[in-house]
This record gives C-alpha cells, sequence and structure tokens, in this order.
C-alpha cells in the first residue's frame, strides 16, 4: 500500500502536465474560432466555479451571478477607460475584482438571513437592477451601445494586437495573448477553489448546506459563513466578467441578463453540484455548444444557418433546448452530474482490473482442511 501511494500521485502529476502542455501548445496550432471558444470557456468556467461554491457546496441559490458578473466587466472598463480615471489597466482588474467582492459584501447581510426560494428571488431583483443601471447610466457604462474595452497591459506587454508578435513563426494576436491569461487565471481558480473546499471553510459550507442547526451545534458561525460564501462567489464572478470583457473587446447590458444567470446555475446542474472540475465541464458544454452549432449550422438537420429564415430554429435556440434536455436526463440518471459520472466509470474500470481471474484457470493447490485432527499413531 505504501508503494501504491507515490505511484498513484506521480501518475496524476503526470496526467497534469500533459493537460497542461497541450493547453499550453494549442495556440501554435488553433485558428482564432477556436481559441475564442476556449477564451469564452475559461472565463465561464471561473464564473461558474464561484457559483458552484455559492450553490453546490453552500447550497443557497442565486440567480443574479449576471450582476455580478456585469460589476466586473463594466468596472475595468470605467476605471481603466474614458471616461473614468484612466488607471493602468492591471490595477483596474484587480480593483474591479474586488469591486464585485464588494457588491457582495453589500448583499451578504440578505444572503446571511434569507435563504432557499427567497434568496433566489432576492438575488434575481438584482439582475432586473443591475440591467436597468446598466442602460441608464450613460456616462458610465455607455448606455445601450456599451463600452469598448481597454486592452490589457501588464508590465509593458499588451494582450492585444498593437505590437507585433512571432514565437516559433506563428503570429501571436489578441487571441494568443489572451489565451495564456485565461489559462493563468483559470489555474488560480482552480487550486483556490479546491483549497477552500479542501480545507476547514469547505467542511463549514457542506455542514451548512446539510443542516443548519446540526452546523451550528459544531460551532460553525453560520451568518458568517453563508455571508462570506457570498463574497468569495462575487469575486470569482468579477473575475470572469474581467476575463469577459477582454474576450469580447466591447461590453453591452444585454449579455448581463437573466438568460446568463440561467445559463450559470445550467453549467454546475450539468456538471455537478459541489465540484471545480464538474463546473468547468458544465462551463466547457454550455459556452462551446451554441458557438458550434452556429458555425455548422449549415450541416445540422432542423437548424437554420445565421441571417436565415426559413421556419426553423437557430442555432442559440437549438443549443439552448439541447443542454436543456441534459439538464432533465442528468436530474433523472446522474443527479451529481458529469463529475459523478466520470468518476462512477472510473470505479468500474477500476473494479474490472482488479476482478478475479476467470473460472476456467486452475487456482494455486491448497492442502487439505478438514474439521477433525488427524489421529497420532500409537506409541
Amino acid at each position: 500500500m505504501s508503494e501504491r501511494l507515490p505511484r498513484a500521485r506521480a501518475i496524476r502529476m503526470g496526467r497534469a502536465l500533459a493537460v497542461v502542455t497541450v493547453l499550453c501548445a494549442l495556440p501554435f496550432y488553433l485558428d482564432a474560432f477556436w481559441l475564442r471558444i476556449g477564451l469564452f470557456s475559461m472565463a465561464a468556467a471561473v464564473g461558474a466555479v464561484g457559483l458552484g461554491l455559492l450553490s453546490g457546496t453552500a447550497g443557497q441559490l442565486s440567480l443574479g451571478h449576471a450582476f455580478f458578473l456585469a460589476v466586473g466587466a463594466y468596472g475595468y472598463v470605467w476605471l481603466a477607460g474614458e471616461p473614468g480615471p484612466g488607471l493602468p489597466t492591471a490595477v483596474a482588474a484587480v480593483l474591479a475584482v474586488l469591486l464585485a467582492g464588494a457588491a457582495g459584501g453589500l448583499f451578504s447581510p440578505v444572503a446571511g438571513r434569507v435563504r432557499g426560494i427567497y434568496l433566489g428571488v432576492a438575488t434575481l431583483a438584482l439582475v432586473f437592477l443591475g440591467h436597468h443601471v446598466l442602460l441608464t447610466a450613460d456616462s458610465v457604462t455607455g448606455g445601450f451601445n456599451g463600452r469598448s474595452v481597454p486592452p490589457l497591459e501588464v508590465g509593458g506587454f499588451s494582450f492585444s494586437t498593437d505590437s507585433e508578435l512571432t514565437l516559433l513563426g506563428v503570429p501571436f494576436g489578441a487571441e494568443e495573448r489572451l489565451w495564456y491569461l485565461g489559462l493563468g487565471l483559470f489555474a488560480v481558480t482552480w487550486f483556490t477553489a479546491r483549497g477552500i473546499l479542501r480545507g476547514r471553510p469547505g467542511r463549514a459550507l457542506v455542514a451548512l448546506r446539510d443542516s443548519e442547526t446540526a452546523a451550528a451545534v459544531m460551532g460553525v458561525n453560520v451568518s458568517r459563513y453563508r455571508s462570506a460564501a457570498f463574497v468569495v462567489s462575487s469575486m470569482y464572478a468579477g473575475l470572469a466578467g474581467v476575463l469577459l470583457a477582454l474576450s469580447f473587446r466591447r461590453v453591452v447590458p444585454d449579455y448581463f441578463g437573466l438568460v446568463l444567470s440561467v445559463d450559470y446555475l445550467a453549467m454546475i446542474v450539468i456538471g455537478g453540484l459541489g465540484s471545480v472540475a464538474g463546473a468547468t465541464a458544465g462551463a466547457v458544454f454550455v459556452t462551446a455548444l451554441p458557438l458550434l452549432m452556429t458555425r455548422y449550422a449549415d450541416q445540422l438537420p432542423l437548424v437554420a444557418a445565421p441571417g436565415t429564415t426559413d421556419g426553423t430554429i437557430g442555432p442559440t435556440e437549438a443549443a439552448r433546448y439541447l443542454y436543456g434536455a441534459a439538464i432533465v436526463l442528468i436530474l433523472l440518471f446522474t443527479p451529481d452530474g458529469l463529475h459523478g459520472l466520470a468518476r462512477r466509470l472510473r470505479a468500474r474500470l477500476r473494479s474490472r482490473r482488479a476482478a478475479p481471474p476467470p473460472s476456467g484457470t486452475t487456482a494455486p493447490s491448497q492442502p487439505p482442511t478438514s474439521a477433525a485432527r488427524a489421529k497420532e499413531p500409537t506409541p
């Protein structure tokens, strides 16, 4: 057993290193379309991990995740742009994440006292309130037309196409540069969220989800941990909003509506509640599906190509129908989502490898056993 543990750890590290190597090499081989899908998926995964901590681990229903994404996106645009303070873009990105956390902190007293469907309705009000503010505060948000996003610059390096950059004969534009930024931010999200789940805060949040009374008896400050979960989730959403803004290069109010909040709920349900890997898988599925269906709409049955009106459904609507059906199937057959399904498949493969040999093989001979002791010879 002691030899098996280092070997299993080495195998996991080898797999992780292989995945990181492949992800780092993809910008040298993929075109801009696939890189955009990856960028949008990484940004969605960051936000989905935050919502998974809040709804999946802490058990707090939230329909206002789009509001905190908007705070992060528009906070970065206003802090780094004109009109606005015109701060360095790296400082503006950090402050935008903190601003989203502050917005979650202002709402945390409500989150600390309300739960269930009542909390869901309260967070739903944030979406409508935020959308109204985005449309009316023209001097900050640009109104209906939105605002262009200043490119991020870190240490003189710009994540845009303003400066030419070529690596190994491959020109690196905005998508290639933002790809590595997204990988870095997602890696930070992955390790910090897993650290929270595996530490004392994660155990306290799970106890709150299972029974608030039992958690309080064990010494968990119920109101404090529920409020902290909301603040942390809001900061993850703010980080996702900054990355989305950099990927879209323009932010508009209509994107940060109720549909986006429902999409994030679909991500964590499809991937698996309370799992970082599951939230990531659900985010990739929900984000990539409509983009892929839009590109290959002319090759799919019953799906209309963009810009045509031939009586069939559009690719975005078709994608929503498909992942809506996926939610129903998952709730019926695998309530713990894609992550739970993958875990059961791995366990089944391990059990098959460790299964005893078939009956046709001969087992090693064993000495005959008898209930009676053999009679010793008489001297």
